[in-house]
């Protein structure tokens, strides 16, 4: 599974320029990102944050870099222990320097499997102890709420100025059913945003979500989903942005109706929670965490839900069963007379 990523500030990256222009010459990691890209298949999101932290061990480590690249066979056991302390000392979160060094180690491996390096100097390097952190959830009130959010907020955005071409009432529809069906399928807002019209089928009320590493499984399309769907469908049709055959991106932009970013919802996310009255720090992930919660809590076991996320690992999953215990104890301390 690759390092997860995250995202960087563009005053971090640009501290870095002279590094990441290093890198572009060096043939290792020029070979390391076809690697990613072809083999892995990652996206380039996460080939960006390989990047940013081989970048980072340049500037923490100068002396192995040169004109022409970095001499990656001269780093050591040694050095790589540093810098893992050295990550850890700069104050980030631990979870953040195990990140960065899995990256490294990834890097390295594929530098022995090129036969470039004789060794892998960070295989020996241990991460950081972390605590379980719950990924907070909202509760099935919480959820209705925020899914209707987006017909609330633009009502009333387009009772407050002049929309002669119906941007609100699109955007409403799209988002509506965009949130819908992240909740429905339990989806990460870039599968979400990935999806072709193709991919829907409203018969079998199911569609086809590609994940992390390309990776194809299908999901189930809620009847609260399928309503949200074929109403912004209608609604598209009528803007003019692709007829109901049109293949493509199933999620447009209203100016140009090309597929919408990840960015563009998560800026207007932000909008629906204030609308519905939640707080500032969750995110499109949230309901996602959301939907495996809501799963288990039902009755729902462990397999099915690992397959409809789409975890390549049933210990990824098992963190939600965590939370339900949290919730089954809360209800048995209120209500139980000998708690």
């Amino acid at each position: 599974m690759p390092a997860k990523s995250e995202k960087h500030k563009p005053e971090d990256i640009r501290e870095l320029e002279k590094e990441r222009n290093l890198l572009g010459k060096d043939a290792c990691v020029q070979s390391f990102v076809l690697y990613l890209r072809q083999e892995r298949q990652y996206s380039e999101h996460t080939v960006a944050s390989y990047l940013f932290d081989l970048a980072q061990f340049v500037k923490m480590n100068p002396d192995y870099a040169g004109e022409e690249g970095v001499s990656w066979e001269r780093v050591t056991d040694l050095c790589a222990r540093r810098h893992g302390m050295g990550l850890a000392e700069a104050g980030m979160e631990k979870t953040s320097v195990n990140r960065k060094l899995s990256s490294l180690r990834s890097f390295f491996r594929f530098l022995m499997r090129e036969e470039k390096v004789q060794a892998n100097p960070f295989s020996l390097v241990s991460g950081m102890k972390t605590g379980k952190r719950l990924p907070k959830v909202l509760d099935e009130e919480q959820v209705v709420n925020l899914l209707e959010a987006p017909a609330r907020y633009w009502a009333r955005v387009s009772a407050n100025k002049e929309d002669k071409r119906g941007d609100a009432e699109y955007a409403a529809a799209r988002d509506a059913a965009a949130l819908e069906v992240i909740y429905s399928g339990g989806l990460r807002i870039s599968e979400a945003i990935g999806l072709d019209l193709e991919d829907l089928d409203f018969l079998a009320r199911r569609f086809k979500v590609r994940g992390k590493g390309r990776k194809e499984r299908f999901c189930f399309l809620g009847q609260p989903a399928t309503r949200a769907l074929r109403e912004y469908l209608s609604v598209r049709d009528k803007c003019g942005f692709g007829g109901r055959r049109d293949r493509g991106a199933l999620f447009r932009n209203q100016k140009d109706g090309s597929r919408l970013t990840t960015r563009s919802l998560e800026r207007s996310f932000k909008n629906y929670l204030a609308e519905a009255g939640l707080s500032a720090d969750c995110t499109p992930h949230k309901l996602r965490h959301s939907f495996a919660t809501h799963l288990l809590a039902a009755g729902a076991d462990l397999p099915t839900v690992q397959e409809l996320l789409g975890h390549a690992s049933i210990t990824s999953t098992q963190i939600y069963t965590h939370i339900d215990i949290g919730r089954l104890i809360e209800v048995y301390t209120k209500a139980h007379p000998k708690a």
